[in-house]
């Protein structure tokens, strides 16, 4: 599932690399000014899925928070960030 995002971040760059979407940190931004508002993760759901991670997945796989952003990624390269949205 992950292979080519893996591939695109981690291997390619200049005119090989396939995309090169924007940071989580420019869509909040730009999903605020489309009179969004961010929701806080719940911390327990966080815990569970921390140690399923822990329990079933190699330990290079990362999870992490910033700003009420989930982070998920490999040897320290953030591949997805994951939020809740709702009309302010």
């Amino acid at each position: 599932f992950f292979g080519r995002a893996v591939m695109n971040v981690i291997a390619c760059e200049g005119l090989e690399r396939v995309e090169r979407p924007e940071t989580y940190k420019q869509s909040q931004v730009r999903i605020s000014r489309a009179r969004f508002k961010q929701l806080p993760l719940n911390q327990e759901l966080m815990s569970v899925i921390r140690a399923k991670i822990k329990e079933w997945y190699h330990k290079d796989f990362i999870l992490d928070e910033d700003s009420h952003w989930m982070l998920q990624g490999w040897k320290g390269r953030i591949f997805y960030a994951s939020s809740c949205w709702v009309p302010a």
